[in-house]
């Protein structure tokens, strides 16, 4: 079965840390770009971090950068999302997407070049 999954999402108190993890089932995920993308109640999904395939690039949305570190591990057929630093406005939906197409830092934050989608995982940051 051709999926992604993701886990490592839970409550933590603010200025507290988590890691994400984005697991590839019945593909290589080597040979996907890899976006992290979250949705807050009430709000639309945005881009939080984006991976090339090889693992050469990377961006960051402008609220993040700086706390958190995309990074993978394509012998593991996984990538992660270190978040540190954490407040209550990370709190939202967290779900990774695989990408065939080479995203650059104009186009790696628009969900349309995404062709596959985790089910997300829940982040709380709260006291």
């Amino acid at each position: 079965q051709v999926q992604l999954v993701e886990s490592g999402g839970g409550l933590v108190q603010p200025g507290g840390s988590l890691r994400l993890s984005c697991a590839a089932s019945g593909f290589r995920l080597g040979d996907y770009a890899i976006g992290w993308f979250r949705q807050a109640p009430g709000k639309e999904r945005e881009g939080v971090s984006y991976i090339s395939r090889s693992g050469e690039n990377t961006y960051y949305a402008v609220s993040v950068k700086g706390r958190f570190t995309i990074s993978r591990d394509n012998a593991k057929n996984t990538v992660y999302l270190q978040m540190n630093s954490l407040n209550a406005e990370d709190t939202a939906v967290y779900y990774c997407a695989a990408s065939g197409v080479l995203l650059y830092g104009t186009s790696w934050y628009l969900s349309e070049y995404y062709n596959r989608w985790g089910q997300g995982t829940q982040v709380t940051v709260s006291s």
